[in-house]
């Protein structure tokens, strides 16, 4: 059995948390369940990203509405200012987590400023419309109007999609990052001059519902079980937010990992954590791209769970999984091939 990293460890108690088995003595309610994000995630990560904000005067971030179809959302565009006016970016689309029903475009966002200056990079976090008010597939649906909104306003991004094009999520997030990267290879939409994308970031990814595996992938698939009591996702909490989702369970606009093919989908990066109830999810996914000849790296972290390191910004094992997500950025961006 794996051990839990000891700052984590410190953090959540004395008590190995896998064995604090408890039946649920409440159901929260979706209103309950927001504000419990705002204050166990949302507000550390805001706050111990603030002091390393950079330099106003080295970015512009500007929220703008994107039309769906029937009503708008909201995109956060963080766009490096440049020394030269004509300089372009490539361009990178950020889903937030949130289990599809809570969390918002907050949740990253000091995070990504420093990410959009640091290596010069326009970054559109979109802030897609919540369940259960807002059930499965609406998401999606946001979520590839905003990517067509990005590669039709391209001038207000300073944005050459010819630079880099990439989709990026944690958690839900990463679910609809992975969705998009095969809805927009299948639409002839992005198959027009510098519309391809060119990277998937995938951060703690759900691929597949935990009741869709196929029988070939059931013995793969084991940490829905082993890892189903440690938080802060646990199997119930998982169940919790997928119901208020209430997707098709084999639809593969909420199971990537069920599209017919995996071929010709931009390269990948992908970080799972051990003690994750989707840590295969994240193996599974890597395994399906690498064996349809697309580029992968994916790194799995020990001792920690599913986004720890928004909970627990500062200890060493979050540094560590935010270094390696720029980059991962980095490689995803550049031309180097995997070896």
């Amino acid at each position: 059995m794996l051990a839990i990293d000891p700052e984590l460890a410190a953090l959540l108690g004395p008590v190995d948390p896998r064995f604090q088995v408890e039946e649920p003595k409440h159901v929260p309610t979706i209103a309950e369940a927001r504000a419990y994000c705002e204050q166990s995630e949302v507000a550390p990560s805001k706050a111990y990203h603030k002091p390393f904000l950079p330099l106003e005067n080295t970015y512009d971030v500007q929220d703008r509405k994107v039309s769906v179809d029937d009503g708008e959302i909201t995109v956060r565009c963080i766009v490096p200012v440049a020394a030269d006016e004509l300089e372009t970016f490539p361009v990178l689309v950020n889903m937030h987590g949130g289990g599809w029903s809570v969390g918002s475009i907050d949740l990253d966002d000091y995070f990504l400023r420093k990410v959009a200056v640091d290596l010069q990079l326009s970054i559109v976090n979109v802030d897609y419309r919540l369940a259960p008010e807002y059930p499965f597939p609406t998401a999606v649906t946001d979520c590839l109007a905003a990517l067509k909104w990005v590669a039709s306003n391209t001038a207000l991004l300073k944005g050459d999609l010819s630079k880099g094009f990439l989709v990026c999520g944690h958690s839900a997030g990463a679910n609809l990052a992975a969705v998009l990267a095969h809805e927009a290879r299948d639409d002839p939409f992005f198959r027009g001059p510098g519309r391809q994308l060119t990277g998937q970031i995938l951060r703690e990814p759900l691929v597949i519902h935990p009741d869709a595996y196929p029988e070939k992938l059931k013995p793969e698939m084991r940490s829905m079980e082993e890892n189903k009591y440690m938080p802060p996702l646990t199997r119930a909490t998982a169940d919790f937010v997928v119901a208020l989702y209430n997707p098709v369970r084999n639809d593969s606009r909420f199971s990537p990992l069920l599209y017919t093919s995996h071929h010709d989908l931009p390269r990948a990066f992908v970080q799972g954590m051990a003690l994750d109830i989707l840590r295969d999810d994240a193996r599974a996914y890597a395994k399906a791209l690498r064996e349809a000849g697309v580029e992968c790296r994916h790194i799995e972290y020990p001792g920690v769970s599913h986004g720890f390191h928004h909970n627990y910004p500062a200890i060493t094992a979050a540094i560590r999984v935010r270094a390696d997500l720029v980059q991962g950025i980095k490689w995803v961006l550049s031309k180097d091939s995997e070896t």
